[in-house]
């Protein structure tokens, strides 16, 4: 091995190096940008409206009076379960298709 570093590397080293360092800034800039994205969802035929942050937290949910039966409660939570479900997978899918851009489609993890 070369004194010093890895053999047959000269430059490319510094490079290399050099280019992590930048996808790892892109990286966090990113992930600070998707964190505050809103993503929306809506089931039983937009009944119910859920709204999530790239984080996965629910922002909000908005349900149409109009499916408020207070005989069957169950309808009801299970389009705002289907709803917030739709919502978080959204923002997964963005998140993970958005940072595969910027890391050239290594899997590192989001």
């Amino acid at each position: 091995m070369a004194r010093g570093g890895f053999p047959n590397m000269g430059g490319n080293m510094a490079q290399l190096m050099q280019r992590a360092q930048k996808m790892q800034q892109d990286m966090a800039k990113l992930q600070e940008e998707l964190n505050a994205r809103t993503f929306t969802a809506s089931s039983g035929g937009g009944m119910v409206t859920a709204t999530v942050y790239g984080t996965k937290l629910v922002e909000s949910i908005k349900i149409d009076p109009a499916c408020i039966d207070p005989d069957d409660a169950e309808m009801l939570e299970d389009l705002i379960v289907s709803a917030v479900n739709a919502a978080v997978a959204q923002a997964t899918e963005t998140v993970e298709k958005e940072m595969s851009r910027v890391t050239g489609g290594m899997n590192i993890g989001f």
